[in-house]
């Protein structure tokens, strides 16, 4: 049956809008991880890439994009096409202390970026390696640090990385000297300590739990403001007298200029997926939670974590080049 020219006329733009509507996704989708296969951040990427496929109806994929201090990833992302296809697992050194602590940076985690939800926080954790069997508590490391200054080493992921500076203040709170060694990843620093080549390093709570299972590697506090469901017999900093708070979250972002119908969608779809079993069973091996916001929540939450760290890296006085 012909309808009528008048009918067609009028029902046009309600069948472009419709059809734009649902021109979102129309291909595969990406995650850029800004770190190396297996650490934290791309643990929790694949958690989400699963779900949020299915949410979407299109294939999720995740890609590590490793340098920098995750900047890669991120600038990786802030040049991509603002249509929804690329996301960004940023994190708080990417998007609120690499500003701090880079003289140049490839992106700018503001102006580069629409904040999508919040995802998780994975609270860290302090792990010594095998070597030094003799320490079980930050007391003792404390201890073993003034007895041999300059001795004893500390991994990171990276200069000015959140292990970093955890160790910077701590360091610094009592007057310690130690050498801090910087990797490119999480794997890379793990596979140094047990190889002996560092003493001690600050990772997720997931990570060192699983590390600590064989009795080589010995956890000696997590970094959280209570004790870990995950490690329930290990003592807190705080509980340990010392007043270190520090924690690694994780959220999704797009490039900006991305419509805003596109970003309300990707919203909607990341909180479903964080709220089915697989992904909140990942969470849980690694200490965290699903913790959806929305996307001005989450821009809050980056700007509050950039004035919070601003104090400590000025007190510590650490630019990069």
């Amino acid at each position: 049956m012909l309808i009528p020219t008048r009918r067609l006329f009028l029902a046009a733009p309600a069948l472009l809008l419709a059809g734009h509507a649902q021109a979102f996704p129309d291909k595969p989708l990406r995650i850029v991880s800004g770190f190396t296969p297996g650490g934290t951040n791309d643990i929790v990427a694949r958690a989400l890439a699963g779900p949020l496929s299915t949410e979407l109806g299109q294939p999720v994929v995740v890609e590590n994009r490793a340098g920098a201090g995750g900047g890669v990833g991120a600038a990786t992302v802030a040049r991509a096409a603002p249509d929804g296809h690329s996301l960004y697992l940023g994190i708080v050194d990417t998007q609120s202390i690499n500003p701090l602590t880079y003289r140049r940076l490839s992106y700018d985690p503001v102006a580069d970026f629409a904040p999508v939800t919040l995802v998780t926080t994975i609270p860290f954790a302090i792990i010594i390696g095998p070597a030094h069997r003799e320490i079980h508590d930050i007391p003792g490391l404390v201890a073993a640090a003034k007895a041999a200054p300059g001795a004893l080493t500390y991994a990171s992921w990276g200069v000015g990385s959140t292990p970093h500076l955890a160790f910077l203040r701590l360091a610094k709170s009592e007057g310690l000297d130690m050498l801090h060694v910087p990797f490119t990843g999480v794997p890379q620093a793990i596979q140094a300590m047990l190889a002996g080549q560092v003493d001690v390093m600050m990772l997720g709570a997931g990570n060192a739990e699983a590390m600590s299972r064989d009795g080589n590697i010995r956890t000696l506090a997590s970094v959280a403001p209570e004790r870990l469901e995950i490690m329930p017999t290990i003592p807190t900093l705080r509980e340990q007298g010392f007043d270190l708070r520090m924690g690694l979250w994780q959220a999704l972002y797009v490039p900006a200029r991305t419509p805003e119908p596109v970003v309300a969608q990707l919203n909607g779809a990341a909180h479903r997926a964080m709220a089915t079993r697989s992904f909140i069973d990942i969470m849980r091996t690694q200490g965290g939670k699903p913790e959806p916001s929305t996307p001005a929540q989450l821009a809050a939450l980056q700007r509050d974590e950039r004035a919070a760290y601003e104090t400590v890296v000025r007190g510590l006085n650490l630019v990069l080049d």
